[in-house]
């Protein structure tokens, strides 16, 4: 959790304080949309190269992934804090297993 906490530190500063040729600041810059999309592509790109079985380029998707996540939280004022409690409050649940809509048992 250190390497995120410093990471987000270093999105959240960077929000602050804007630093020229930033693709941080590029991304608050164009605001919530270009942050979405860039989640989504990300998302995208990590299950595409875990289907083909590429695990370096998997991590590396996931370490984008990771980043554009950063910067949404970021974005939305969402602390590493915030995420750490609710994975808490998760973890304390018995009998974790969701139900499932009949399109969902099948894949």
């Amino acid at each position: 959790m250190d390497y995120i906490r410093n990471e987000f530190e270093t999105i959240t500063q960077r929000r602050k304080a804007k630093s020229e040729g930033s693709y941080t600041n590029y991304l608050f810059e164009q605001g919530i949309d270009k942050i979405l999309k860039k989640v989504g592509e990300e998302s995208s790109e990590v299950i595409i190269a875990a289907k083909n079985g590429k695990n370096e380029e998997t991590v590396g998707e996931i370490c984008d992934l990771l980043y554009h996540t950063l910067v949404l939280m970021a974005y939305q004022n969402i602390s590493v804090e915030d995420i750490e409690k609710e994975l808490d409050k998760r973890a304390q649940k018995a009998g974790n297993l969701k139900k499932f809509h009949k399109v969902d048992k099948n894949s």
